[in-house]
């Protein structure tokens, strides 16, 4: 049972017993935050995760299955040596504050992407935390770390190439779910909504396939101002939708 059943005062009511069984969000909106204050982007990128670790608290404690965040694209390390140097610092002061807290918070957690360029303590780091996670049930937080859409996609084309040339897949009869299955992703049902904040109307790479008929709530507030009220303002938008996948 959910910790969390009720409804807090906002402007926003949302129905808790009708949440999403999956939420995924593009953190975006760090470096904008803290120029906007005159601080190093650095500074920026923490408060985004003390943001991420409010957020993904508070969807365990409301009952919410499956969270997934973009934490590191295959493009950003384009940027400045600096800063993804800042940014890979704050996912080991995360993951090793994580690895202690894990028994009592029993959140899952598992990483999607590809995890071989980062260093060897932190793969070691993110080995440990799934590891761990394998013990738990309930909420399951997905980081995708040095992750794109495409490169998911052609990551498993290859994979499913490579069993077919082996003599253990057919083309003539893939479907979806079995394609499915060679993605990052694997056992984890499509996201039901995907949030972007900081204005940005884009998807940016993040979840191609995944996405394919998720619902899309966009807000002009930057990521480390991400409240709990600004995820209830997002709840509530999703649910006054219909989703028909297509049907009438």
């Amino acid at each position: 049972m959910p910790l969390f059943r009720k409804k807090e005062n906002t402007a926003a009511p949302v129905d808790f017993d009708r949440l999403p069984r999956h939420i995924a969000i593009i953190m975006d909106g760090n470096g904008r935050w803290a120029k906007r204050r005159g601080l190093p982007r650095t500074a920026g990128h923490a408060a985004g995760a003390e943001t991420f670790r409010t957020i993904a608290t508070y969807c365990k404690d409301i009952g919410l299955e499956y969270l997934t965040v973009y934490a590191f694209s295959t493009e950003n390390w384009k940027r400045p040596a600096e800063e993804v140097s800042a940014i890979m610092g704050l996912l080991r002061k995360y993951l090793l504050e994580a690895i202690g807290r894990m028994e009592k918070d029993r959140v899952k957690m598992r990483f999607f992407g590809d995890l071989s360029p980062l260093n060897e303590e932190l793969r070691t780091l993110c080995r440990e935390t799934e590891a761990i996670s394998d013990r738990y049930e309930g909420c399951q937080v997905n980081i995708c770390l040095n992750y794109g859409g495409r490169d998911e996609l052609l990551r498993a084309a290859r994979a499913f190439a490579g069993d077919c040339a082996a003599g253990r897949g057919d083309p003539n009869h893939l479907s979806e779910a079995e394609f499915s299955q060679y993605l990052f992703s694997a056992g984890v049902p499509d996201p039901d909504l995907v949030i972007r904040p900081s204005g940005e109307l884009r998807i940016s790479n993040f979840l191609l396939w995944q996405s394919a008929y998720a619902e899309f709530y966009f807000t002009d507030v930057l990521w480390p101002d991400f409240s709990k009220d600004e995820l209830h303002k997002a709840l509530a938008a999703y649910q006054g939708r219909s989703r028909r996948f297509g049907g009438i």
